[in-house]
């Protein structure tokens, strides 16, 4: 069997492919609910409503969970890993986040020259979620993984 074979039959990793996938047209449908206006950035950036991020890892520990179970080792990584991902999206990120608005707020009112070089180009804004962006991702990712193993699988 070659290798895309192989990957295509990897249900684990096509479910977790299947939740980011979701979660982004999610998010991008409700940027555009929200502002009124069509952001292509939202269709792979981060940050926003739902958690692209959340979904993702949530999908790959219901789905190691299903496919392998509890006690096995890749629900365990796949655990631990989406623990790590959602406080780091919560945390690290979203003050990454605060901090570029204030950032880009002080060089709209004075641009300034570093090393000979204008600083002009605003700083990414969405790169942290709310705790609620969060828990709307996981929720989606896990309801994924439930729909595709008990409809697909």
């Amino acid at each position: 069997m070659n290798i895309l074979q192989q990957l295509l039959s990897n249900h684990t990793l096509i479910t977790a492919c299947v939740a980011w996938v979701v979660a982004q047209l999610l998010k991008t449908a409700i940027d555009f609910r929200v502002y009124r206006s069509f952001h292509p950035e939202r269709l792979v950036g981060s940050g926003g409503m739902p958690s692209s991020h959340s979904s993702t890892v949530c999908a790959l520990a219901a789905a190691a969970f299903m496919e392998y179970g509890a006690n096995s080792f890749e629900f365990a990584v796949s655990f631990i890993l989406g623990m790590v991902v959602m406080y780091d999206a919560t945390g690290v990120r979203m003050e990454t986040g605060k901090q570029a608005k204030v950032l880009n707020a002080l060089l709209r009112e004075n641009p300034f020259q570093w090393k000979g070089e204008l600083l002009e180009q605003r700083l990414k804004e969405f790169v942290g979620h709310t705790p609620l962006q969060v828990f709307a991702g996981a929720v989606l990712g896990i309801l994924i993984a439930l729909l595709m193993y008990n409809f697909l699988y």
